[in-house]
């Protein structure tokens, strides 16, 4: 698919704008809430209505006026979303009336010389619709929408269809639309697939057939998704700029400033990335307000549809109890994950071990991530930051290799059959048994699945210190770089007795 035009929604603080975009694009991806300024970076998502699509920016409540840190970088990212766009969605309330700041968006938007479209929003009722008319005076086309209840919502995107002129898109394919490319427009989507059945069975037990299921399992249209993770106020919002070599999302001294999950297509070294920047996750217990609380479900939310994950460690506030949490939930999610250790250019008094003595603090709070790379970074200078995503790469690369069975066969024989290869299994209580292992077959990849099969013993199944092992072995054998291996025991069912 070539690019989309884009459309921006504008408008002051707390008129529906979230709404509309999750009602357009039909998702939850922007936080929607009773408090003023959730949102506050340009969150994108794509739109399709009669067979068209455009892409859609949701972007923060505008003040003009308001100097303050926050206000003016959310003024300063619409600001960037209306430059790009070529249509714009002027979201208004209409229960409220014109206001000041309606007066001074309006005299915005004039200058700006594109089509404008008020959406008269929270119109649910004909007396509202009736009193909405006041904003025809501002000589933009009115739309009075429920973005809510989804009212008026048809005709407002019909206007914007017959605006942005896609006739020219044609149906080819399954659904898939084509069309000339446009001068604007950002993404275009990719649809990946985890089937591998067609990875390559060698017989060969050489360096060469593994070679080849690395090179094959990956399609070179793969698009990575990369979370970038950690607490609040480490530098994560930076290093997204800083990778993209833009102000992607507002960066500020203040915790807690990303709270939506923001997307961002880049592509760089011959690959394509979309790059996650989350919201800093806290304790349970320190979150209070429901916007922060919503944005860590988010952020959460953010790992299960990711594949590779960065891990933003402080360096100058060292490794904390909640840095190893969120490693968690990464690992738990499957991803891949980089340690990323940020603010390193502010460290004083670095000599060559300083890295070194960091790490081994870093390897002894987070044990159960020893096979994760460290690097130290600094988002506010580029220091090192060029080395991020080819590790990125490397690491989508190895979660995603089918081990050839002939190569599986012979590092079962090796190190696992008995009583050649490994150490004999015991049972989950400790104790030796007559617990052996079959044998041994991939069962998927992102991230990589092996199942072991057992037959005999109790029913306390492998010890979690012979799955280590087996895990330990495997990394050996095949390296999965950055990857989290899942291994799982199938049990042979006892013959019933006659």
């Amino acid at each position: 698919m070539g690019s989309l035009p884009l459309v921006a929604i504008i408008g002051r603080p707390n008129v529906g704008k979230s709404t509309l975009f999750n009602r357009l694009t039909g998702t939850r991806r922007a936080i929607v809430g009773d408090e003023p300024g959730i949102t506050r970076d340009r969150i994108y998502g794509e739109v399709e209505w009669q067979s068209r699509r455009f892409e859609l920016v949701d972007t923060g409540g505008i003040v003009p006026d308001d100097e303050a840190v926050i206000p003016a970088n959310i003024f300063k990212q619409a600001g960037f979303a209306i430059d790009k766009s070529e249509a714009i969605v002027w979201v208004v309330d209409a229960r409220a009336g014109v206001t000041p700041l309606d007066e001074e968006i309006a005299v915005l938007l004039r200058n700006t010389s594109k089509p404008v479209f008020i959406a008269a929003n929270k119109v649910e009722s004909k007396k509202v619709e009736d009193e909405a008319g006041e904003f025809y005076r501002f000589g933009f086309e009115l739309m009075p929408v429920s973005a809510e209840h989804g009212t008026g919502v048809g005709d407002l995107l019909d206007k914007l269809i017959e605006e942005l002129d896609l006739s020219e898109l044609a149906a080819v394919g399954d659904g898939e639309l084509q069309k000339p490319a446009r001068k604007r427009g950002r993404y275009a989507q990719l649809y990946l697939s985890d089937d591998f059945s067609d990875a390559p069975r060698d017989k060969d037990v050489d360096g060469v057939a593994l070679a080849n299921a690395r090179a094959s399992a990956i399609s070179p249209t793969d698009t990575i998704h990369l979370a970038i993770i950690g607490r609040p106020n480490v530098g994560k919002s930076s290093l997204l700029n800083q990778l993209l070599g833009e102000e992607r999302v507002i960066v500020s001294p203040i915790a807690g400033t990303t709270r939506d999950s923001i997307d961002t297509s880049l592509a760089a070294d011959g690959r394509d990335f979309v790059l996650i920047d989350t919201a800093g996750i806290r304790r349970k217990g320190k979150t209070t307000e429901m916007t922060e609380k919503l944005s860590v479900i988010m952020a959460r939310k953010a790992l299960e549809r990711a594949d590779v994950a960065i891990l933003i460690i402080d360096a100058v506030e060292g490794v904390t109890n909640l840095d190893a949490n969120i490693a968690g939930y990464a690992v738990d999610s499957g991803c891949s994950v980089i340690i990323a250790v940020n603010k390193w250019d502010a460290i004083e008094e670095k000599v060559t071990n300083t890295i070194y003595q960091f790490e081994d603090k870093l390897r002894q709070q987070m044990k159960f991530l020893d096979w994760a790379p460290v690097v130290s970074i600094s988002a506010l200078t580029g220091q090192r930051v060029q080395k991020v995503l080819p590790l990125v790469a490397k690491a989508f690369d190895a979660r995603n290799v089918r081990i050839p069975t002939a190569q599986l066969n012979k590092f079962f024989e090796d190190n696992i059959s008995q009583p050649k290869g490994g150490t004999a299994p015991t049972t989950a209580k400790g104790a030796p048994a007559q617990l052996r292992v079959k044998y041994i077959t991939q069962g998927g990849t992102r991230p990589p699945l092996f199942v072991l099969f057992t037959a005999g013993g109790n029913k306390g199944g492998l010890h979690f210190s012979y799955l280590r092992y087996v895990e330990n072995r495997l990394r050996d054998e095949f390296e999965f770089f950055a990857t989290p291996i899942r291994l799982k025991e199938r049990r042979k069912a006892a013959a019933s007795a006659r």
